[in-house]
């Protein structure tokens, strides 16, 4: 990391707060597809009064700057309890198919080409040989040097839809709009990769972009760029959070519809409001609680709704896809594919997952694929498993809020921090 002179360092800090406040002071790092996992509340402790205490020129500790994937511990195979008995030939589809990308980045070159000489279903044996050969493993860590983190769950929502508004289908999904401008801060700051703000030109002004409320209330400019209609409000929400879904026509055409863009406001717990108000107790605050809350309560559904400012846009994906795209641009595979933190883990990377079951203690030992993001997955050892499509896909994301450990696997010669 550079180090600045006093002068250099505040002129950058100026210029991003400049940045920042025309964005309403908030900062967002998503990339891609949101598939935000449920944020639940937790319970708040009162805390006791404290004596003021005299002022100090004692300055504050700047946090220690974490180079990407500086977390990364190198490991064992041996290290890794269960690798035998994971079946590993299951997760070689979603493998070759994250390969259809990376095999076009110069340090996965080598290892996509050789997986495209091996069966399309490799033994178990084969494909553990292969990344034994081709791989060095890495244990993902916290910035507090802790191995275990949490694990929750998404999925693909299914709802039933129409292409023209009908007075049974009359809740649009929008396509990105005109006004919405991007910010990509790396192209001013280079230590700022992967962050951007959002927002919209007014005069030769950068404003926030509308809010969730202002959308619904018609002051923004999407009208005119509907994509399809849906008959839930709360299934709707729910395909907002989750970044991608299926949308049931009455012709029986499914069509797949993904992650477009976010108005730039930050993710608000819809959960943790219903708790804070005395609507839901934190034990019934799921998804599923969450929903049937909202098909009793119509009358103070959207005003609910409208705490989360957030807003996601979609785009309709081609039709016939194994799976929704992730953040790697590549069809995600079912009990295959979790969304972690790019910044620690490199994106596309084959990861060994140690967890368990939603509300369980049955062990959850699988290979997976590092190949997408969400605007809730953060830190070191943070992974969102996706579970497919439908009902019961979302049941047990809805349910999963699991401890894990991650293993990440990394071809050899991979650049991380202090290698040459």
């Amino acid at each position: 990391m550079t180090i600045l002179g006093f002068s250099g360092l505040r002129r950058r800090t100026w210029i991003l707060a400049l940045l920042l406040t025309a964005c309403g002071g908030q900062q967002h790092v998503k990339l891609e597809q949101p598939c935000q996992c449920l944020e639940l509340p937790t319970p708040s402790l009162p805390v006791p009064e404290q004596p003021r205490q005299p002022s100090t020129s004692q300055p504050v500790a700047e946090k220690p700057h974490i180079p990407d994937y500086g977390l990364l511990k190198p490991a064992r195979w041996q290290d890794l309890a269960g690798l035998e008995q994971a079946q590993l030939g299951e997760a070689w589809p979603a493998w070759l198919l994250g390969c259809n990308t990376l095999k076009n980045r110069q340090p996965w070159q080598v290892a996509c080409e050789a997986a495209s000489r091996l069966p399309q279903r490799p033994a178990h044996s084969e494909v553990l040989a292969y990344f034994q050969h081709y791989f060095n493993v890495y244990q993902a860590t916290n910035q507090d040097g802790g191995d275990t983190g949490l694990v929750t769950g998404y999925y693909e929502p299914l709802l039933k839809g129409s292409r023209v508004r009908t007075a049974q289908y009359r809740y649009p999904l929008y396509a990105r709009p005109d006004d919405l401008i991007t910010v990509e801060l790396a192209s001013l700051f280079p230590e700022l990769a992967n962050k951007r703000v959002r927002g919209r030109v007014v005069g030769n002004k950068l404003v926030p972009y509308f809010t969730r409320a202002e959308i619904e209330d018609g002051q923004s400019s999407v009208a005119g760029r509907e994509l399809l209609w849906v008959n839930d409000p709360v299934e709707l929400f729910f395909l907002q959070v989750q970044g991608s879904g299926l949308v049931q026509l009455e012709n029986g055409e499914a069509v797949h519809v993904g992650y477009a863009d976010q108005n730039g406001m930050s993710y608000q717990s819809i959960g943790r409001t219903l708790v804070e108000r005395g609507e839901l107790t934190l034990d019934k605050a799921s998804m599923q609680g969450i929903k049937q809350w909202g098909r009793q309560n119509p009358a103070k559904l959207q005003e609910l709704l409208n705490t989360n400012p957030s807003y996601v846009f979609f785009r309709e994906l081609p039709p016939n896809l194994p799976g929704p795209l992730g953040a790697l641009g590549v069809p995600i595979l079912a009990e295959r594919v979790v969304a972690v933190d790019p910044k620690y883990i490199p994106l596309g990377a084959p990861v060994f997952l140690a967890t368990t079951y939603p509300n369980s203690s049955t062990p959850l030992n699988r290979m997976m694929m590092a190949q997408d993001t969400g605007g809730a997955i953060k830190g070191g050892v943070r992974a969102d498993f996706f579970w497919g499509a439908g009902d019961a896909a979302g049941q047990q994301a809805g349910a999963m809020k699991q401890e894990g450990r991650l293993w990440v696997f990394l071809p050899k010669g991979f650049p991380l921090p202090g290698t040459k």
